[in-house]
């Protein structure tokens, strides 16, 4: 049977887990496109001493049981998918979801990647490329000399080029969705990638079967509460410090019957 000290023990590292990713979520607060993680606890295995209903005597059984806790681990970190709030920018390259949905991003590697990060612009070749420097999916080829960029509602790229009078389509957009946008896997710079509990990519027409539309000239911010997180934070601290304090009453109780008996 585990003692108070272990079971304080597993309670200081779950707090000092769950503090780190309040420390992650206040330090995005700004990163575009950024979702929020929720740490999610779990008990360890009870040891169960004698169990509920136990004879007593001949005709006589206990009316509950005796079980101890074992402490407490963190069981997952679950990212919250809630959209974040939309800011004007007024850049023409600048691309925010207003709904659910992704980005496609094609990686160096020739694999998928997700983001909710709109935030764009074009490189040497004249391709729509992430901040990193990582491709648009479906490709979008802007010409060299044109001007007046528009993304519309339903993701149609298109833009003037010298002597048209029209507008030229330069390529159609999707979104890609998930069953589960939780389970997917995050990497760096505000990406996911697909797992198996977040499901299949769905590639879906901007405003159809639940994606979103899409807004030029806008970011959609991060999704963090600071004033939450603060209090969150607040909270794990008090709660880290009763954990601390059990540590020393038990260390305080060993040292008494050591020295007493």
């Amino acid at each position: 049977m585990p003692s108070a000290l272990h079971i304080a023990r597993s309670g200081l590292e779950a707090l000092d887990a769950h503090l780190r990713t309040i420390s992650n979520n206040l330090a995005n607060v700004k990163t575009t496109g950024f979702k929020r993680d929720r740490t999610s606890f779990e008990t360890l295995l009870y040891q169960t001493t004698r169990p509920g209903g136990a004879p007593v005597g001949a005709d006589a059984r206990f009316g509950m049981g005796l079980t101890t806790g074992a402490g407490v681990r963190v069981a997952g970190t679950e990212r919250e998918h809630k959209p974040g709030n939309i800011e004007v920018t007024s850049n023409a390259f600048d691309w925010a979801i207003d709904g659910e949905g992704f980005f496609e991003i094609l990686m160096p590697d020739g694999t998928s990647a997700y983001t909710r990060a709109g935030a764009m612009t074009r490189d040497q070749e004249g391709r729509i490329v992430t901040p990193q420097g990582y491709e648009l999916n479906p490709p979008i080829q802007i010409p060299e000399h044109a001007t007046e960029i528009t993304l519309s509602p339903s993701g149609l790229v298109s833009a003037m080029l010298p002597g048209d009078a029209a507008p030229t389509e330069l390529g159609q957009l999707t979104l890609t969705t998930f069953i589960n946008p939780a389970g997917l896997e995050p990497i760096s710079g505000t990406l996911y990638r697909e797992s198996a509990a977040s499901g299949p990519p769905e590639q879906q027409n901007a405003g159809e079967n639940g994606a979103g539309y899409m807004r030029q000239g806008m970011l959609e911010t991060s999704n963090v509460s600071p004033v939450q997180e603060l209090v969150d934070m607040i909270e794990t601290q008090r709660a880290y410090e009763i954990n601390s304090k059990v540590i020393s009453a038990a260390d305080e109780m060993m040292r008494y019957v050591n020295q007493t008996i």
